[in-house]
């Protein structure tokens, strides 16, 4: 079994935990960065997998975070082993921190950095920090919640983090990272990157493509039901059993669902903010990447 070259490790997660993993052929691996695009990816391979759109357990349970400290390792492992189904996986780490079986798919979903920050801001003020550190065995956060700044002033200082990317995977550097590592594999037959936007523009055609990628059959008379279930507008109504919170994360599922569209992240930025970011992932990122994310 290969083995990933690098490991991630956060308070809430560890990329170690795939070492090991008893892979089966035509196991699906979704790797993105946080709000750009996981439960949306793993609706429709779910809805690939399964023809239906009613679901027998929520989304969380039939497609894990693997990486995750909130669940045992174990727990995790067994509910993937009995699941007699293609298996769809969700990891937030880089494809170089997860083993790379030539049997498994791996499936990048890429987002616009600013607009990836703008619902990572407002996802932050709908966690439960409590119960998170509950399940994953840290401290209780003490005293009361630090106040944020402003969105617009805080999204100019997430442009201008210099930090180590490694560590910090939800930072401008960490986004880049991740999306570097899978361009650079962009060409191998098991990898496939997905952007946001094409979902937004049309969800059927990519939709179409990933099963004909992964080799999954679908009654030409079952497409209008399954794409109408992966709408972003219908998977809020189902925040209940889509939102990615078995285990009380968070506040509000609905919340989890805010907006799913694009462009805010750039209409709250002004020319000079604009221009600053362009340069900070001009160095962080080649041409043909960036020509392709910010499309």
């Amino acid at each position: 079994m290969p083995t990933p070259v690098h490991r991630y490790r956060s308070d809430d997660e560890d990329s170690a935990r795939w070492t090991g993993f008893p892979f089966r052929d035509g196991d699906i691996v979704i790797s993105t960065r946080s709000k750009s695009g996981t439960t949306w990816m793993q609706m429709i391979c779910a809805l690939l997998v399964l023809g239906t759109p009613e679901l027998p357990a929520p989304l969380t349970v039939l497609s894990p975070w693997l990486d995750w400290l909130g669940e045992p390792q174990a727990t995790v492992y067994d509910r993937l082993a009995a699941q007699p189904h293609r298996r769809f996986i969700k990891t937030h780490t880089p494809l170089d921190g997860v083993p790379l079986d030539p049997r498994v798919h791996y499936v990048v979903v890429a987002r616009h950095p600013l607009d990836m920050a703008v619902s990572l801001y407002h996802q932050a003020a709908n966690l439960d920090r409590e119960r998170l550190a509950e399940l994953t065995g840290q401290p209780a956060p003490a005293g009361p919640p630090r106040q944020r700044p402003p969105l617009r002033e805080w999204l100019v200082s997430w442009v201008d983090r210099e930090v180590d990317p490694r560590s910090e995977l939800d930072s401008l550097p960490g986004v880049l990272m991740h999306l570097n590592d899978a361009w650079a594999r962009r060409h191998e037959p098991n990898v496939e990157l997905v952007h946001y936007d094409d979902l937004l523009a049309d969800l059927g055609g990519e939709m179409r493509r990933l099963a004909d990628r992964w080799g999954i059959a679908v009654p030409a008379a079952r497409w209008p039901e399954l794409t109408e279930a992966a709408t972003f507008g219908r998977m809020r109504e189902r925040a209940d059993r889509l939102a990615p919170d078995t285990l009380g994360v968070l506040r509000d599922r609905q919340a989890f669902f805010r907006r799913g569209g694009s462009g805010q992240g750039r209409d709250l930025l002004d020319e000079a903010a604009r221009s600053r970011y362009q340069q900070r992932v001009a160095a962080l990122a080649p041409p043909d990447l960036l020509g392709w994310l910010h499309r």
